[in-house]
């Protein structure tokens, strides 16, 4: 596959196109990790966490949109890299959807949320690691499956501490 040296860094293409579609996905795609981020760090149902998940939600949507486009002057070679995007997309949107319809539960949205979140770190993880110190060390296999790795237990750790607190507020609220 054949890249274009731009400030040091290898992009597929120079063309004006391209390097709006990537001026806007690299943005895009530090709104989505910071607003992720405090997402799942604030209170849940607080304000911050609600405009802070929008903003992840509407961010992760321009991510893969742009990332399609761009895959367009690398296909089929980006294919692999439009898959865990499309994943993120998909389950950023299931859970936005599910949150917004008030159904009872919240561990399909947290759920929903963390996989998009993961996947979003699977797909840079997989374009970018083998470019990043330290990470270029190792296996190439590793960066498909360490975000999951890592991501998977806290995801079952803050369904399984969200269920625990409803408890006990259910319990603190019985006579």
């Amino acid at each position: 596959m054949r890249t274009e040296p731009l400030l040091g860094l290898d992009v597929a293409s120079l063309s004006a196109v391209f390097l709006v579609l990537l001026g806007i996905h690299v943005a895009a795609a530090l709104v989505a990790i910071v607003s992720g981020l405090v997402a799942m760090f604030s209170r849940k149902g607080s304000g911050r966490h609600v405009v802070s998940g929008r903003f992840y939600f509407g961010a992760i949507l321009i991510v893969f949109a742009s990332a399609c486009a761009m895959s367009a002057f690398r296909w089929p070679a980006d294919l692999p890299l439009v898959a865990p995007g499309a994943v993120a997309a998909v389950a950023a949107t299931y859970g936005f959807i599910y949150r917004r319809l008030h159904r009872p539960g919240d561990a399909p949205h947290i759920i929903a949320m963390g996989v998009s979140y993961v996947a979003m770190l699977t797909a840079f993880y997989v374009d970018n690691g083998p470019h990043l110190p330290i990470w270029q060390l190792l296996p190439s296999w590793l960066f498909w499956f360490l975000p999951a790795i890592i991501g998977t237990p806290l995801i079952m750790r803050a369904v399984l501490r969200h269920r625990r607190m409803r408890s006990e507020r259910a319990a603190a609220r019985t006579p």
